[in-house]
């Protein structure tokens, strides 16, 4: 049985005029145990608004449309904020978030932010002294100087420390499914590669089994996951191993994505970055067709007209009828 399954997921939001956003249209997916599986694509595409609906975390105005998603057999969906808040998030499903010094209560020391995690789960959760001796353990395997961190307040870390912090205060409850989303996108170069080799390292120590990464550089994923799902305007268009999505794309979004990011890969440096003319369409509307017709540079009359479904093309999955 896999790991996480994802069935047919759609997600949309509610406006105030009663309409629908669609923002996430039939997803689907299954990772196994020790899989990364990572989520590229342009900004609105509806990266960050799969992380919520993966938790089975509803929040007005996101609304589940239809589908499921399961943890080792388990559904996540249909159940009270209350029964998701006590019994899946940092249990079962994890989420990583972008920034970290948003995530953290600048009022508060990183242990007390901690212990109050490990409180709210456990029936042991009041023996204050004893969670910050398992908080001292698990924060002895970051690399930091743990002593320091946990009574720091948010501010008085640096941003690695903090986003450290993070990711350990995350994955405190051994999650089986932890969901990154950008955890390195507000961290420079040198930064980044601590905080991937820690994720690297708990994956490795069995303190979680199986990971999403989610992110618009696409190359960075290339050091990061197994595998990886191309979005675009709510939908997966390309689904594949790391190696058949950076080096040989098949679908024409893809293609346009690479080209329009700068690469330190062999081969690669000495392109210049294309931009990708238009924007994607308004998913409050009705769309017929290719959702990337309107801006792909080898679309066909018939492609505004046929809607299209994901099929195997040289190994992997693609959203495109034309695709070779």
């Amino acid at each position: 049985m896999p790991t996480f399954e994802v069935e047919h997921l759609s997600l949309h939001y509610l406006t105030r005029f009663g309409g629908k956003v669609h923002a996430v249209s039939d997803v689907s997916f299954t990772m196994e145990k020790g899989e990364i599986l990572g989520i590229a694509g342009e900004s609105g595409c509806g990266k960050s608004t799969i992380v919520n609906g993966l938790m089975g975390l509803f929040i007005p105005p996101l609304q589940l449309t239809s589908g499921d998603v399961r943890v080792n057999g388990e559904s996540l969906m249909h159940r009270t904020p209350e029964d998701v808040r006590a019994n899946v998030l940092s249990r079962k499903v994890s989420m990583i978030p972008q920034g970290a010094f948003n995530a953290l209560n600048p009022t508060r020391k990183v242990k007390d932010i901690a212990a109050d995690v490990i409180a709210a789960h456990e029936d042991a959760g009041s023996d204050r002294k004893a969670i910050y001796q398992r908080l001292h353990e698990r924060f002895d395997l970051f690399g930091m100087d743990t002593e320091r961190v946990l009574n720091s307040f948010p501010i008085q870390l640096t941003a690695g420390e903090r986003q450290r912090s993070v990711i350990g205060i995350s994955t405190l409850l051994n999650p089986e499914m932890v969901i990154a989303d950008e955890p390195t996108s507000a961290l420079d170069v040198s930064t980044q590669k601590v905080v991937i080799r820690m994720i690297f390292d708990l994956l490795d120590k069995g303190i979680f089994s199986t990971m999403i990464f989610i992110t618009h550089e696409l190359p960075l994923l290339r050091h990061v996951a197994n595998n990886i799902a191309i979005m675009y305007a709510g939908e997966i268009v390309e689904k594949g191993t790391t190696e058949q999505i950076v080096f040989d794309p098949r679908h024409p979004y893809t293609k346009a994505l690479m080209g329009a990011m700068l690469s330190a890969e062999a081969g690669q440096r000495q392109k210049k970055p294309v931009a990708i003319e238009g924007a994607p369409p308004n998913l409050a509307k009705p769309i017929s067709g290719c959702r990337f017709a309107d801006r792909c540079p080898s679309a066909r009359p018939e492609c505004k007209l046929q809607t299209q479904t994901i099929r195997m093309v040289a190994g992997r999955e693609v959203r495109c009828s034309y695709a070779e």
